[in-house]
């Protein structure tokens, strides 16, 4: 069962072809199709790649599309689409692309693998001395920082307790990133 269906991740599908300028942008939490309708209402070219993701509740399946990298649109346009971006209330920066040609193309890759039904599943980077927040299971709640990547998926915690440290193994989708 969807939760909603799924809206458009592109438009133009052409939008590899055009000669604006490609800009990325930030937008606040879980805001990224707000941003996209906007942006289509304007008229203003823009890619937000998505995934599905199934959640079990309560013995049902639900299934919903999630942006590939979120937190993120990216769009294309000149001064005047930046301002369409900025006046959607929901974008707290814009990224000017220096590598035109590299984002083109590496985009470009992203949407071929799509078309062709691969499997896109997001990884979350992790590096020694990221400060981490176990959000799952018996530990959830706790904090720590990355002490090193282990074989597997997996991280070795620190979690200071009672001024000891402990090492804990746990797997990567039991962990975020702390915000700062």
């Amino acid at each position: 069962m969807p939760l909603l269906p799924k809206e458009g991740e592109i438009e133009p599908e052409s939008i590899f072809e055009l000669a604006d300028p490609w800009r990325v942008a930030h937008v606040r939490s879980r805001q990224e199709k707000v941003l996209v309708r906007h942006l289509h209402e304007g008229r203003v070219p823009f890619y937000l790649p998505q995934i599905e993701k199934s959640i079990a509740r309560g013995g049902r399946t639900f299934v919903s599309h999630v942006p590939l990298f979120g937190g993120y649109v990216f769009f294309r346009g000149d001064r005047q689409a930046r301002q369409r971006a900025l006046r959607s209330n929901v974008v707290a920066s814009v990224i000017d692309v220096e590598d035109q040609a590299r984002l083109t193309a590496e985009l470009r890759q992203l949407r071929d693998l799509q078309l062709m039904g691969a499997s896109l599943i997001p990884i979350r980077e992790f590096a020694e001395g990221d400060s981490v927040k176990i959000n799952e299971g018996a530990f959830a709640g706790y904090e720590g920082i990355v002490v090193r990547t282990a074989k597997r998926d997996r991280l070795l915690v620190s979690i200071s307790l009672l001024r000891k440290t402990v090492a804990v193994e746990f797997p990567l989708g039991a962990i975020d990133k702390r915000r700062a």
